[in-house]
């Protein structure tokens, strides 16, 4: 009795030292080298009411611009597909996402899929940089490039909820200049798995995604 008494004590403090430790935004080791560099990224509260890693130029102006050079999400580094997230997963993800962006940016601008010479370019470099599943309230996961494995979780939490998560990496370039004038690191929260054996989706991510072009039209608006 006395055993089990522990054991229940134990897992209870466990919990609570574990639930809600999962970070909202992305952690330094977590950056995936695809920006130019990660200086100066401060956290922020979207328009969605998301939490963002971000750094703005001071001189950023959207109506500095009438050109959006911008070809099409990329998924970095090389993607690799597993048991619980395949290529037609990614791909599906890749495109949505994708077509949300240009047309959120053909709201403002005429956009284009490379620079063309002028003043008035802008150029979007944006990735998928990350697939994922973790422990709903725990942080005992991996995250690997495009992919989604969980690591370190024992078998006994193997039924427990995770939450699916999106990394995006992407930036803004004044084609004139070839200077940065905005940049972010995003980690979007997708739909919760009932357990570790559940496959992802890119139906997961749609209503996160939206969101993402939420913030997207107030930042050039």
């Amino acid at each position: 009795m006395n055993l089990s008494r522990n054991l229940f004590i134990g897992a209870a403090l466990a919990s609570l030292l574990l639930g809600g430790c999962t970070s909202k935004v992305t952690e330094k080791d977590q950056y995936s080298g695809y920006l130019s560099n990660y200086n100066n990224l401060q956290e922020v509260t979207t328009t969605s009411g998301e939490k963002a890693m971000r750094w703005v130029s001071p001189s950023w102006n959207p109506n500095a611009y009438d050109t959006v050079a911008f070809n099409k999400l990329e998924l970095y580094p090389a993607p690799k597909p597993n048991e619980r997230v395949n290529r037609q997963t990614l791909d599906d993800i890749q495109n949505y996402m994708t077509t949300k962006t240009r047309s959120i940016l053909g709201q403002r601008y005429r956009v284009v899929t490379s620079a063309q010479p002028g003043s008035k370019t802008l150029i979007m470099r944006a990735a998928i940089t990350g697939v994922t599943a973790e422990n709903e309230g725990m942080k005992w996961y991996e995250v690997v490039p495009v992919a989604a494995v969980v690591g370190g979780v024992s078998a006994a939490s193997g039924h427990r909820d995770q939450d699916t998560t999106l990394f995006i990496e992407a930036e803004f370039i004044d084609a004139k200049t070839n200077q940065t004038v905005a940049k972010v690191v995003r980690k979007v929260f997708g739909s919760t798995l009932e357990n570790a054996s559940q496959k992802i989706t890119a139906k997961d991510f749609k209503a996160a995604i939206d969101k993402l072009g939420t913030d997207l039209q107030a930042f050039i608006r």
